[in-house]
């Protein structure tokens, strides 16, 4: 099952859009079109499928930075002329304000998804590291850190596969020290090394173009080519980019 980001040529990059029982990771600098596509999602999942292949479902929002705006959510609704109120209340939404309360949350979220069988279909995490980079500062801290991750990560791997749920988690870049010595052409990367490398399923990295457009490339994955597609930021959400 797929869900659509509300841009076609997006959609088509992502192989028809975010995928279930797999996580697919957005990141890029800040002003990207991150936690955009992530409020677009909210409402986009909640949508069926026309060819009646998804019936659309429920979202849950996990917030560890306070990007989540109700009120956009609004705009998005219209765009798609769905009821905003109904819109509002198919999104749960929950802050986290430490990686500890982000990993123990994930069993509220398995609760839910147990509790209400086949309702849930997209489960969004702004920003999956946030919190890690907060908690784990010390140099000498990484390797705890990345244990905590791979736990969080694993956990979030099995709740997607279990409940048939699609998981997004949004990233932040970090410049790669050792990238300038070997003149890649672009030395920023996604943070959280091996580990988040290796469980995410598709990984996205953004972009900014021209005014309100962004552009999305993939980024190692297993099965989709490394192709780039260009979407645009509206008051309706993600959409295809005006040529």
């Amino acid at each position: 099952v797929q869900v659509s980001t509300g841009s076609v040529e997006l959609d088509k990059l992502l192989g028809g859009g975010m995928e279930s029982m797999a996580i697919t990771e957005l990141f890029g600098e800040f002003r990207t079109g991150k936690t955009q596509l992530s409020h677009t999602l909210c409402v986009t999942a909640q949508i069926p499928n026309p060819a009646g292949a998804y019936s659309g479902g429920k979202v849950i929002f996990i917030d560890t930075e306070n990007t989540f705006r109700p009120h956009r959510l609004r705009g998005i609704a219209d765009r798609f002329n769905l009821e905003q109120d109904a819109v509002l209340d198919n999104v749960l939404y929950t802050r986290a304000f430490t990686s500890d309360h982000q990993l123990e949350m994930l069993d509220l979220v398995a609760g839910k998804f147990h509790e209400e069988g086949g309702v849930f279909k997209l489960l969004i995490i702004d920003s999956v590291m946030a919190l890690f980079r907060v908690d784990y500062s010390g140099r000498g801290e990484l390797a705890d850190r990345q244990q905590k991750l791979a736990q969080y990560l694993s956990r979030l791997q099995k709740i997607s596969e279990e409940y048939n749920v699609a998981v997004v988690i949004t990233n932040q870049m970090t410049s790669d020290p050792g990238a300038t010595m070997s003149f890649q052409a672009d030395p920023k990367k996604p943070i959280g090394g091996h580990i988040l490398a290796h469980a995410s399923t598709t990984r996205v990295s953004l972009r900014k173009g021209r005014g309100e457009t962004r552009i999305a490339k993939i980024y190692d994955s297993p099965e989709l080519p490394e192709l780039e597609a260009t979407f645009s930021i509206t008051a309706g959400g993600v959409a295809d980019a005006k040529e």
